[in-house]
């Protein structure tokens, strides 16, 4: 087998990823698909932290939720992560693969608190760690929660699974001729106003020289081969 370009990575899911074709929840056939990917990667050697969204599963709360307080609401998301992490580490179990999940929010008898070094331990045992309930704060997303974990734990590229393959110069879904960037730097993205991901990641990201690659999570292979190095994604780069 190649061996791997990186050796320690962070892995950021949507919630929405989960869902498979299901208007909301979690679709056990897409859960399992994308677990053998990350089992795959786990087993070349590669030191695999994930942040998950819990878009799924507020999706289908998100009527009542109108006209709610942003931080009431905003922590409500941040259980709808933890459910998420309990699934993907329930998941992992199922195919031999050890997963800790760790909470910015206490929850003890659900899950461990985070704590960095205890997390640095996990990943240096081989053990996927998935972290969840975000940064813990309100009014700041799961995409900043990837690129802080990633600078935190020293991560050597922020792994960015979306629906597409990649980052366009325009919507593909709207323009035909819209074509992928294989590499593009931190300010060209900027310059094109292309939404690769919310704002105080992106900086967070710039400000840490971490590159962000993104990929296609529901293409077949794209986690390894991109983990081998190969043209897979976009690599957004200083």
């Amino acid at each position: 087998m190649t061996k791997p370009a990186y050796k320690r990575v962070l892995l950021k899911l949507s919630g929405e990823a989960l869902m498979g074709d299901d208007p909301f929840g979690i679709n056990r056939a897409t859960i399992e698909r994308m677990v053998a990917d990350v089992a795959e990667v786990s087993r070349m050697g590669v030191e695999l932290a994930i942040v998950i969204g819990g878009g799924n599963i507020f999706r289908g709360v998100a009527p009542g939720a109108q006209g709610m307080d942003r931080a009431t609401a905003d922590y409500m998301g941040m259980l709808a992560t933890v459910m998420n992490s309990l699934a993907l580490a329930d998941a992992m179990r199922q195919v031999g693969i050890t997963a800790r999940v760790m909470s910015a929010i206490a929850i003890d008898q659900v899950v461990e608190p985070y704590v960095r070094p205890k997390a640095l331990q996990y990943l240096e045992e081989g053990k996927v760690v998935v972290f969840a309930a975000g940064t813990g704060n309100p009014f700041f997303t799961t995409d900043t929660a990837a690129a802080l974990r990633g600078s935190e734990i020293g991560a050597e590229i922020v792994l960015k699974a979306t629906k597409v393959d990649g980052v366009y110069t325009a919507d593909p879904k709207k323009d035909p001729t819209a074509t992928r960037f294989s590499t593009i730097s931190f300010d060209e993205a900027i310059s094109r106003h292309l939404q690769v991901m919310d704002a105080t990641a992106f900086a967070l990201c710039r400000d840490q020289k971490l590159p962000i690659k993104v990929f296609s999570i529901v293409k077949p292979g794209a986690l390894k081969n991109l983990i081998l190095g190969e043209d897979e994604g976009t690599l957004v780069h200083v």
